[in-house]
């Protein structure tokens, strides 16, 4: 005998002409996978990696399930026998008792390979029935809100909950065969193969950068770390920028847009602001500096050539979040939204100090609100499946040393930033530390000078100070100052003569 819906769901005697719509349910497909497990313990292993007994709607039947969940998998036999024993003796099922109930559930049980999708069916009806929760709870939040809880905060709460169940309605997960995992490697080298550069992540544009690293992979959290006038910015803008105009998309079989090369890009400027950003942008494209873009010391030439670059930018799958101080929270939200909305393979941050942490633990100091910034920008990029660049400042103890460049215990709170990092990346510059030391000119001193001046001029240092997956060491980068622009250098690693 099948419970009714009479069984769950009583009008109330009040109102006896009321109609209430009931939560989504499937009483029939509940019984079946029950009665398939009472008769084939087997059918249980079937399901028993997604469904939980939390997912039924009748409660007899979540009891029956995780009762017969654990005598399964204590390595006892569940049967009705068995079960009965560990059920509530006195109730009451339409007129059954438990034992009749589940001899009843055994006796019109179908086949074990059914199993799966009952266990689907259910589990299915169960989000929904999530999903009306969310719903229903923001209905009453926003009606009965206090007055110092902003609406703000409500919706990156329902955006959350709602992405949380996006990303646990699946049902993949535990063992795959090693074939699988092998046609998925296969397949990751083929793409490799196809991308610009061979590479089996994103490229940075950057060709002995992409050599060192094999371009920016997914999921991975890259520090990006510097003292100020070092260029980090301008090194994550040129990425960021690298990215975006190799971007190339497909429509996929689904519908939705799939990316073959470079990537959409998400860029939070904590620190600039958005005009400030394409005023870099343009600089380095155009090589025009972007001091005298902004005091119009430009010819007509020159605002041609802005022009010309301006239309090329403005199709580029490039966006810019310039809300300052922001919260990790508000940060992940909008990284989500941007994913659902437009697509998103880099998210840059510039920076991780600018950041705020969540709030909930007010007295805590600023270490351990790093810490949840850096688990949190790590977590992000894992949920997403897609690289994460942060920048970070640097403590001033690099400034004490007679060697300048940067180790990974400058990092300031550097227990979280290099522990939850998969890669860590410092930007250096000699010319920079050399400019400031000039000596009196004509002195043997200046001379040196000027021959260490003549080296390290037009030139960085990107130094791979951690990488899971691959070498450290130091990649020799171009810099113009000017136009704020990195590149490659020539292939014998010189520079051009130029002033200074």
């Amino acid at each position: 005998m099948a419970l009714t819906d009479s069984n769950v769901l009583k009008l109330a005697p009040d109102a006896p002409n009321a109609s209430y719509r009931s939560a989504p349910h499937n009483i029939e497909a509940e019984q079946s996978l029950l009665g398939a497990i009472l008769v084939n313990n087997d059918a249980f292993y079937r399901v028993s990696d997604f469904l939980e007994p939390k997912h039924f709607f009748e409660p007899i039947h979540r009891t029956i399930f995780e009762t017969a969940s654990s005598l399964i998998r204590m390595g006892k036999v569940a049967t009705p026998v068995t079960l009965k024993t560990f059920l509530p003796a006195d109730t009451d099922l339409g007129g059954l008792t438990v034992g009749q109930y589940l001899a009843r559930l055994a006796a019109e049980a179908t086949t074990i390979i059914n199993a799966q999708d009952y266990g689907r069916t259910i589990y299915d009806l169960s989000l929904r029935r999530d999903l009306i929760g969310i719903g229903e709870d923001m209905v009453n939040v926003a009606y009965e809100a206090p007055v110092d809880f902003a609406p703000r905060a409500q919706i990156e709460d329902a955006e959350r909950r709602l992405y949380e169940l996006a990303e646990t309605g699946r049902y993949d997960g535990g063992f795959q065969k090693f074939s699988q995992a092998l046609t998925i490697a296969i397949d990751m080298a083929a793409k490799a193969f196809q991308r610009d550069g061979k590479l089996s992540g994103i490229s940075t544009g950057l060709r002995d950068l992409d050599t060192k690293m094999g371009g920016l992979q997914h999921s991975d959290l890259i520090i990006l770390a510097g003292r100020p006038g070092m260029g980090k910015t301008s090194l994550a803008t040129n990425i960021a920028y690298n990215v975006a105009k190799a971007y190339r998309g497909e429509v996929a079989a689904d519908g939705t847009m799939k990316t073959i090369n470079g990537g959409v890009v998400g860029f939070y400027s904590c620190e600039m602001s958005g005009e400030q950003l394409a005023t870099r942008i343009i600089a380095e494209r155009t090589g025009i500096p972007s001091s005298n873009i902004r005091r119009g010391g430009i010819s007509e030439s020159d605002f041609e050539k802005i022009r010309d670059y301006s239309i090329e930018l403005q199709s580029l799958p490039f966006y810019i979040d310039e809300t300052g101080g922001l919260s990790i929270s508000q940060l992940t939200a909008r990284a989500r939204r941007l994913k659902r909305q437009k697509g998103l393979d880099l998210i840059v941050v510039d920076y991780i100090q600018l950041l705020q942490g969540s709030g909930k633990r007010g007295n805590d100091n600023r270490v351990q609100e790093v810490t949840e910034i850096t688990t949190s920008l790590k977590a992000l990029a894992k949920e997403l499946n897609v690289p994460v660049i942060a920048l970070s400042q640097l403590s001033r103890q690099v400034e004490n040393r007679d060697d300048k460049r940067p180790q990974l215990s400058d990092l300031r709170e550097s227990g979280s930033i290099e522990q939850d990092a998969d890669v860590v990346l410092f930007v250096y510059r000699e010319e920079y530390y050399l400019a400031n030391k000039e000596p009196r000119p004509g002195t043997p001193e200046w001379e040196t000078w000027h021959t260490e001046m003549e080296r390290a001029h037009g030139k960085a240092e990107v130094i791979i100070g951690k990488q899971r997956h691959g070498p450290t060491g130091t990649v020799e980068l171009q810099f113009e100052a000017s136009v704020t622009r990195f590149g490659d250098l020539n292939q014998d690693g010189h520079l051009p003569e130029r002033g200074y």
